[in-house]
């Protein structure tokens, strides 16, 4: 069974569409009576103008919108993502955000403070404030200073997207823009994955949703692309790029690379199957100098490399990579840790990579 997704709604059915999607929740009985709006308190454009300087304080310029820091009248810090333009579209990402936010907790998603009323004359969505930025800022961006993320960290963020992705895919949703710029790093480094425009609910008994592919070139599953079926596998590709971010310190598209290298997906997967190991992985992370690590990378490789099979069957689930990668993290018997890279290896001379991990 599949769902399909409108992809085209004449702009009059909106309001109509909207009130179909919340009248089953009894929550959204009445969307906006008081000030709260689908649970969360709505705040005026004037209170978010007044915590925002009059939107003079841009953290970032996503998508959807750009995304400024503010601090609200109780203290809160908060990042308030104003939306481009408001057309139906924009409305219908907003609404989706909002719905699928306000029915997940897990400690790895950002949380969403509040919204203005989809009446308003901006539409607007404040969340909390993540004060270290993204993934991409410290592992190639503006916050890449002399200092690199160490592996035991680049670990921890793979693990704590893994779960976040985990808990998304058995909540019956599709992240659908998992990249590095979507995970954001907290002042303990934790991750927060964020934005959720894009994202969509999917019924545990559909094989796929089809729709137009939407998302961001470099991370976009290939069988996605084609055949236009997204999965819960179209963010396993995904993050298998992310993996590969955090061994090799590369951006995910990078126009001075050679045509078919553009794709950091391509880049690495050549370089894996050629067993060129050394010259995927970022030296600073003390891949030639810590066997330990030498060995925890290559076995991310080797997980990334399942995530980036063209046939999404071959592809693990996000429960498995979550597994697998607290298992790579916890290892302590060298013994097993070699024989675990010395299969991996082997194989990848073979151009067949196991289907499990010792």
């Amino acid at each position: 069974m599949l769902v399909s997704s409108v992809t085209c709604i004449p702009k009059f059915h909106l309001p109509m569409l909207l009130s179909r999607r919340f009248s089953s929740n009894p929550m959204n009985a009445n969307l906006e009576s008081g000030s709260f709006f689908c649970g969360i308190p709505i705040f005026t454009y004037s209170e978010l103008q007044e915590a925002t300087n009059k939107f003079n304080m841009v953290l970032g310029d996503g998508g959807f919108g750009i995304v400024y820091y503010g601090k609200l009248r109780d203290g809160r810090e908060v990042a308030v993502k104003r939306l481009y333009e408001k057309n139906y579209k924009q409305v219908g990402q907003f609404m989706n955000e909002i719905d699928i936010l306000t029915s997940l907790n897990h400690h790895n998603l950002v949380k969403l403070y509040g919204c203005t009323s989809r009446h308003c004359l901006e539409l607007i969505l404040v969340y909390e404030f993540i004060p270290n930025g993204t993934v991409a800022d410290h592992i190639y961006g503006d916050r890449k200073g002399s200092e690199t993320l160490s592996w035991a960290m680049r670990m921890k963020i793979a693990i704590e997207t893994a779960s976040a992705l985990s808990y998304l895919h058995d909540s019956d949703v599709i992240h659908r823009d998992v990249k590095t710029n979507n995970i954001l790093l907290d002042e303990n480094f934790s991750v927060k994955v964020a934005d959720f425009g894009l994202s969509r609910f999917f019924r545990f008994d559909a094989t796929h949703i089809s729709t137009a592919p939407q998302g961001t070139p470099g991370y976009l599953d290939p069988g996605y692309y084609k055949c236009y079926q997204l999965t819960s596998k179209s963010d396993v590709y995904s993050f298998g790029v992310v993996l590969i971010e955090l061994i090799s310190s590369l951006p995910a598209v990078d126009i001075s690379r050679q045509e078919d290298e553009i794709n950091l997906s391509d880049y690495a997967m050549k370089r894996i199957q050629k067993n060129s190991l050394s010259d995927l992985f970022d030296p600073k992370l003390g891949f030639d100098s810590d066997l330990k690590v030498e060995r925890m990378i290559t076995q991310v490789a080797e997980l990334a490399f399942r995530c980036l099979q063209e046939d999404k069957e071959l592809r693990p689930s996000m429960r498995e990579i979550l597994e697998v990668l607290r298992l790579i993290d916890s290892k302590e018997n060298d013994v097993l840790e070699a024989k675990a890279v010395d299969k991996i290896r082997t194989s990848i001379n073979c151009n067949s990579m196991p289907v499990e991990m010792v």
